[in-house]
């Protein structure tokens, strides 16, 4: 397994970070490489991610789900072997430091050659950065769901 830890600031507060961060449907706008996410149940999503010209579909589940605080996840079935946790800390009324920590499992040599070149550190960079891109020009979440997990 390897781990991969980032962190940004965001220009919004942490409740309309970690709200947004709640709508797994909106992840393509951000996230390089996802195509589709799609909420099967309120701890049950789906996956399909194209990543250099291979598609990948698989399940995640939200093991824990805290509002304004945290969201855990692990997968569940498919071809990704991943788990994590983004936590939202107030920095102050309008800014939000938003960390991400992520285990995943490569799969054969590609994988493997791009993990120990940072391949997966760089994309989640990027989608942290696009990320704060899409919730500071909005300014506001696209919804959210307060429920606990």
């Amino acid at each position: 397994m390897s781990t991969v830890e980032e962190s940004i600031e965001v220009r919004v507060p942490v409740r309309t970070a970690y709200d947004q961060w709640t709508q797994f449907e909106t992840f393509p706008e951000f996230m390089e490489g996802v195509e589709r996410v799609e909420q099967k149940t309120d701890t049950l999503t789906h996956w399909v991610t194209k990543v250099a010209g291979a598609e990948r579909e698989f399940d995640a589940r939200i093991t824990e789900q805290i509002p304004d605080e945290r969201v855990a996840w692990t997968t569940v079935e498919g071809e990704a072997k991943q788990a994590g946790v983004v936590t939202f800390h107030r920095l102050d009324d309008t800014h939000t430091k938003v960390m991400l920590q992520m285990e995943h499992e490569p799969e054969g040599a590609a994988d493997t050659v791009g993990d120990k070149l940072g391949v997966v550190r760089h994309r989640v960079k990027g989608d942290l950065a696009r990320f704060k891109e899409f919730i500071e020009e909005r300014g506001t979440e696209t919804g959210a769901w307060r429920g606990r997990v």
